[in-house]
């Protein structure tokens, strides 16, 4: 999320350090920072923090616990008992508390909607938001101040009955259509929860997602329906899903929030709506079918020091509650402390504790060794036996492969598919050993193999169940061994029979049944060590492949003719492989493949053949007989 500096400073009358400080400040304590630019911090808010901290007065509430800075207090020209005058002219009624614990609806009427002032246009572009008018911005600013979503609907394009207005918060029905305010028109799902017009029976907005266009507020809107609310976060985020339509409010709901702060956000934006466009209130209506209880966590001194490995006095303790701002009670070490309605993750007393942690600095708690486990560690036997058979294929040079689940043939489907031609998940191995083989076989001369073996293990999908699988493919070539035999060596080596009667390159066979008739092992056996051989990056450009064989004197060795053509071939030169050698009549025939490729282009044989002819020279230069 990005946050401003020059917006955070709303929150403190003391002058904030610079945006590098508060980036160190808050990565040390609470969050990563993704950049830092034009004073404005992009912060990596983690999952259990949406509920607070998707606002600037979130961070601004972490930086003042952090860096010991006092927060302004928040006045609002409104309070909640504010709240409580009844809008008579609107109605709400929700269809299911659970997936709407809160909805507020305020009515103001005669509003002047026009262009917003300067520091709220600056305030809001720094974040990459457009301006629209000055109701809007409005609804926007306190999303982003206090990270509470709201939305304004025109009152004169919503339907009265009887000279009142009424809303129900509902489940779509199939088919039910709505424009919304990108201009696109949705087709909804009974899954999808939609803010409906009751007396028009249609959806002018889905629920924590996207107002309808046709209740858009413009420059000649007079009255307008605010509202605040709180909608169930696994639902926003399914249908956010199911509509690709992620908004920041979405982002907000699917985090989940309190129902309490609809309640802020409302008083919030109503102050804000009548120093910018004016307008009167009407009144309010607020259903709010069961209201959240505050709720208390107790943790006591000494658990605290037990899990953080520190020795805490309670004084520390209670000063890390007070700079979060968390009410709490001390009685003899034993802390009650009741957190703020937004601090939704403060569950169990580790959280307490986690606080304590953070707050105080992580750099301050002591490093102690762990303790010996005390118990002997199960053995699994499925990882075992599957790490024994990658060895004994990596001893007889296999390499292993990794080719994708997804696939676009299969008997089980996937319900959020990755790719659109992809959607079933595999069920066998063979086609993704076939393209590999392919692969490494034309390469092999830039790879350096006169045969290719590979491998894989990995899940597939049939007949009902999910299993796991050993496929091998070996390159047919004189002289070497074929995929047979490679797995009757490998059986014979695990003490099984691994039979297959195909004499193909490709073959697979069910790991699961072979672990099933191996012994159970109660310890692993020793990693082996770590290989010194290290990835390097690969040219996508083709390679050419040129020989040369030469006699040379008796006296003359094999690494000093590679030395000779390597400083002759250059930089293109990636691989040089003797493939031949014997004796006659006192000389020596040496036979070397050549392989050349760039990083930049695609090679010509002219490059090849330049510095071949740079290569026989040397040749003669030496009395080296080229044949």
């Amino acid at each position: 999320m990005k946050i401003s500096r020059t917006w955070l400073q709303r929150f403190f009358e003391t002058p904030l350090p610079e945006s590098a400080a508060l980036a160190h400040a808050l990565t040390f304590h609470a969050f990563e920072i993704e950049s830092v630019e034009n004073d404005v911090l992009d912060v990596k808010v983690t999952a259990n923090r949406g509920h607070d901290c998707l606002s600037h007065r979130g961070i601004a509430k972490e930086l003042s616990a952090i860096l010991r800075l006092p927060m302004k207090e928040e006045v609002y020209a409104l309070t909640e008992d504010n709240l409580k005058k009844t809008a008579e002219n609107i109605s709400v009624r929700i269809e299911n508390a659970d997936l709407c614990p809160r909805y507020i609806a305020g009515f103001i009427h005669d509003v002047t909607v026009g262009p917003s002032p300067e520091w709220l246009v600056k305030s809001l572009e720094v974040l990459g938001q457009r301006s629209v008018n000055s109701v809007v911005d409005a609804t926007n600013f306190v999303m982003f101040n206090i990270g509470q979503p709201l939305h304004a609907f025109d009152a004169a394009q919503l339907k009265q009955a009887d000279g009142a207005y009424a809303i129900s918060v509902r489940a779509a029905r199939p088919g039910e259509k709505m424009v919304a305010l990108d201009d696109k028109e949705y087709t909804l799902q009974n899954s999808v929860l939609v803010i409906a017009d009751v007396h028009a029976d249609v959806p002018v907005g889905i629920a924590g997602i996207k107002g309808g266009k046709p209740a858009g507020v413009s420059v000649e809107t007079k009255n307008i329906i605010i509202e605040s609310a709180n909608f169930n976060g696994v639902s926003v985020r399914k249908s956010a899903q199911a509509l690709k339509l992620r908004t920041d409010a979405s982002a907000r709901f699917e985090q989940v929030i309190s129902p309490e702060l609809a309640g802020e956000g409302m008083r919030a934006v109503v102050g804000l709506i009548q120093e910018l466009a004016g307008g009167d209130i009407a009144g309010f209506v607020d259903e709010y079918p069961r209201r959240e209880e505050r709720r208390t966590v107790s943790v006591t001194g000494a658990m605290t020091n037990a899990v953080l490995g520190t020795k805490l006095e309670e004084s520390d303790v209670e000063d890390a509650f007070r700079r979060l701002g968390f009410s709490f009670e001390n009685s003899a070490g034993n802390f009650t402390v009741t957190p703020p309605p937004e601090r939704l993750d403060i569950l169990i007393p580790e959280d307490l504790i986690e606080e304590v942690g953070r707050i105080i600095g992580y750099d301050s708690v002591p490093a102690i060794p762990l303790s010996d486990f005390p118990h002997k560690p199960a053995v699994n036997q499925n990882f075992y036996w599957q790490e024994r058979v990658r060895q004994l294929l990596i001893a007889e040079g296999f390499s292993e492969i990794y080719s994708p689940v997804f696939t676009s043939e299969g008997e089980e489907a996937v319900l959020n598919k990755v790719e659109s031609d992809t959607p079933y998940l595999r069920r066998e191995l063979l086609g993704g050993l076939r393209s590999a083989l392919d692969k490494n076989v034309r390469n092999k001369d830039v790879l350096g193999q006169k045969q290719i073996r590979l491998f894989e293990m990995g899940t597939v999908w049939r007949g009902g169940a999910e299993s796991t699988f050993l496929c091998v493919a070996v390159e047919k070539v004189k002289k070497q061994k074929t995929a047979q035999e490679y797995l009757r060596e490998v059986g014979e080596k695990l003490g099984v029979t691994i039979a297959d009667t195909l004499a193909d390159e490709v073959l697979e066979i069910p790991l699961d049944d072979i672990i099933a008739k191996l012994p159970d092992v109660g310890a692993y056996e020793d990693l082996p060590a770590i290989s010194d051989i290290r990835y390097r990056t690969f040219s996508r450009y083709p390679f050419i492949v040129r020989d040369i064989a030469l006699w040379a004197p008796a006296a003359a060795s094999e690494t000093d003719i590679a030395d000779v053509i390597r400083t002759h071939a250059g930089d293109l030169l990636v691989r040089l492989d003797l493939f031949d050698r014997f004796e006659k009549d006192g000389k020596v025939s040496f036979a070397f493949r050549l392989v050349f490729q760039s990083f930049d282009k695609t090679l010509t044989d002219g490059d090849a053949n330049e510095r071949m002819e740079s290569i026989y020279a040397a040749m003669k230069e030496r009395e080296w007989e080229v044949r």
